[in-house]
């Protein structure tokens, strides 16, 4: 494991990035449907002809937006994204079908529809990354075969029902059992999305929960109105998915795949340490942490995240086939 640790010391400018992103091509807005009947709402960018295509995740209650910002400091590569079941423009998920489990198959279907062929660099923010455990676990041979490239950005491999927020365990656990008896409740909702145009009540608690050190405003309005996007009882069933993630060893499947570990210093959701143990199961992975930032890297650290997806993108062309079995 080698290890970086970032600090970004330019001025931001009114979008939190200190680069000029290059103009781009419309994105193509497609969709799939699952085995399972489920409508995925599918963004692509870029060229068929590249010579890789870039899979980038997004994380829980998010959708593929979070990543506009990055795929804007990409140009000319192709980049697949899609919103989660659950999740953005994607239909709901059928009851029991909210787990990273069926993430990974969604996964699987969206790449052999849209990359069915050449290198693959697969990315996931947060339970993004969770969800490339699960492939990796539910589908080796893809990563065997064709992944030469993995970003994993503010997540963990496990230790999620042991989640303390950042705050001392006596103050942690009457926040974590209110948000129990609120999910409850929130379980019963019909209704398809969280809060629609209520969007906003929500910027207080998403700046305290997932950001770092002063935040751009318009990140914490656009992380609120993924939230209010979100189908409330899937966005439950996945909460309570994620206290079952599990998946340390899963991770072994991605050794001798070129691979970056990202952290916030300041992320109560996925710390440091989960980073760190990530890049330990690998030990050839780069390990960056950024200090000042939360969980949103791909908001709060964008020219960075956007820079070691793009080298992963330049390695895996350059880089031979991976020997199968």
């Amino acid at each position: 494991m080698t290890k970086s640790t970032a600090k970004s010391t330019a001025k931001s400018t009114a979008t939190g990035s200190t680069a000029e992103p290059s103009a781009t091509p419309p994105s193509a807005i497609e969709s799939i449907t699952t085995s399972d009947g489920v409508r995925l709402h599918v963004v692509v960018d870029g060229p068929e002809s590249a010579p890789a295509t870039l899979v980038l995740l997004h994380g829980w209650t998010m959708d593929h937006h979070s990543w506009d910002d990055a795929v804007e400091r990409l140009p000319g590569q192709r980049v697949v994204r899609f919103d989660f079941r659950g999740h953005g423009e994607s239909a709901a998920a059928p009851p029991g079908t909210a787990k990273i489990s069926r993430l990974a198959d969604d996964l699987a279907e969206v790449i052999e529809r849209f990359a069915p062929s050449g290198p693959l660099v697969l990315a996931g923010h947060s339970m993004g990354g969770m969800t490339l455990m699960a492939f990796a676990d539910q589908h080796p041979r893809v990563v065997e075969q064709r992944v030469l490239g993995v970003g994993f950005v503010a997540t963990t491999s496990g230790g999620l029902s042991k989640l303390r927020l950042g705050l001392p365990r006596w103050v942690a656990a009457p926040v974590l059992f209110g948000e129990k008896v609120v999910n409850l409740g929130l379980a019963r909702v019909r209704k398809p999305r969280l809060l629609g145009r209520w969007a906003a009540i929500a910027r207080p608690g998403v700046r305290w929960l997932v950001f770092g050190r002063k935040p751009v405003p318009g990140h914490i309005a656009e992380t609120a109105a993924a939230v209010g996007r979100c189908n409330p009882a899937n966005m439950v069933a996945f909460r309570n998915d994620l206290n079952l993630h599990e998946r340390l060893r899963a991770l072994g499947t991605y050794r001798g795949v070129r691979a970056v570990v990202m952290s916030g210093g300041r992320d109560r959701l996925c710390p440091v340490r989960d980073g760190r143990v990530i890049a330990d199961a690998l030990p050839d992975a780069e390990f960056a942490v950024y200090p000042d930032a939360g969980h949103m890297l791909n908001y709060e650290r964008v020219d960075e995240v956007a820079s070691r997806l793009s080298r992963l993108l330049a390695a895996a062309v350059d880089t031979p086939a991976r020997a199968t079995a």
